[in-house]
């Protein structure tokens, strides 16, 4: 039997651990989907809840509350792509460990640098594409919700006409009843009742039709008669009209926009401390991918006997001190007790030290001292 040389061991251990790179790469992504699928599912189905009851009262229509979903799942997916990521390195690793893969991968000369190596081969694009999507998607689907709403509620008066059918406007200020409506959008034989100025105002017409002008939407009507006040009072009056216009919706103002609705290059530009809390909020996404991912590796070995979610108790509570500091941080810099050009730094920095402690914890000293000075990695 020949024996292999040296190079050949070496060449087949590295097209080994090449292999398990991407075997566990792929195994990281099948379950981060998973687990990023649900909690958006969860959450979005939480707030589609009150994009129903929205769109049940007419505030907007039906298909711009589906609009609204689908915007709310991108926003939701960029916010909760760090907890997702997090969460499934501990259950990828952490089953490894249970079912003792990680002592046959350590027998055939893979470490926890092979881990790490393995782990990032994912999470670097990952960490781009939360870029990404954290400074351009998500402010752009902020804005298009306000945008869609901010439409829907202009026209939320025009959505409930339909022939012979009383409808209500203006809380119950505008009663509109139209017996007809033909193919050309105009209306037979209409009733109003109007007590919008106070005084009840009953108006009567054979036509009318709706029409954008400049103080607002209002159905123009023609051929009728109204009556004006109280019967029996001096104010009261009966008139007729060839053309007579009633007032169902304002002119609206400006949309306002929140700060998680405006553009990256506009925060950019800005000086309000709104707008750079807001940025360093957006920069601090993928940063937040990165270091809890260095963080995880380590994590996973913490309880391999505890099956394949041991760790994940630590993993939630290590979460939830995270997010707290995180929005403790954020007040701090809005109240400027601390500068903004800071920002998530030093949070980082928590995570990288508390890494740095659990490999340390792990694999001692000398390890560390043996990766600084690139010597031989166990």
């Amino acid at each position: 039997m020949v024996r292999e040389s040296a190079k050949q061991q070496k060449q087949r251990s590295y097209h080994f651990i090449r292999l398990l790179d991407k075997m566990i790469a792929w195994d990281l992504l099948k379950t981060i989907t998973a687990v990023l699928t649900v909690i958006v599912i969860i959450i979005v189905s939480r707030k589609f809840i009150k994009i129903l009851a929205l769109a049940i009262a007419g505030t907007i229509s039906g298909s711009t509350a589906m609009d609204i979903l689908g915007l709310k799942t991108i926003v939701a997916l960029v916010n909760f792509l760090p907890a997702a990521i997090f969460m499934g390195i501990l259950m990828v690793l952490g089953r490894m460990y249970k079912e003792q893969e990680m002592s046959a991968i350590a027998s055939a000369g893979g470490g926890v640098t092979m881990l790490y190596r393995s782990v990032f081969l994912l999470i670097l694009p990952l960490s781009i594409a939360t870029a990404g999507l954290s400074l351009y998607a998500a402010p752009w689907a902020e804005k298009q919700m306000l945008l869609l709403t901010s439409k829907d509620m202009e026209t939320a008066d025009l959505r409930g006409i339909s022939a012979g059918r009383f409808t209500e406007y203006s809380h119950g200020d505008l009663i509109f009843y139209t017996e007809e409506i033909d193919s050309h959008l105009k209306m037979h034989n209409i009733f109003i009742q109007d007590r919008q100025h106070g005084e009840p105002n009953t108006i009567n017409a054979e036509y009318g039709s709706l029409k954008e002008l400049p103080t607002g939407k209002y159905v123009v009507l023609e051929n009728g008669e109204g009556s004006r006040g109280s019967p029996g009072k001096s104010s009261f009056i009966l008139e007729t009209f060839q053309e007579y216009a009633v007032r169902i919706d304002k002119k609206t103002s400006p949309i306002s926009y929140n700060p998680e609705s405006i553009s990256t290059q506009s925060l950019l530009q800005s000086q309000k401390i709104t707008d750079k809390v807001e940025l360093q909020k957006r920069l601090a996404l993928p940063l937040g991918v990165f270091f809890l991912s260095f963080l995880a590796v380590p994590l996973a070995k913490l309880s391999p006997r505890g099956g394949v979610y041991g760790s994940l108790i630590f993993a939630f509570l290590i979460y939830f001190i995270y997010g707290n500091i995180s929005q403790v941080n954020r007040s701090w810099m809005l109240h400027e007790l601390i500068p903004t050009w800071v920002g998530y730094l030093w949070v980082y920095v928590f995570l990288w030290l508390l890494g740095i402690a659990l490999l340390i914890r792990l694999y001692g000293w000398q390890w560390i001292f043996q990766n600084l000075k690139g010597g031989q990695k166990r």
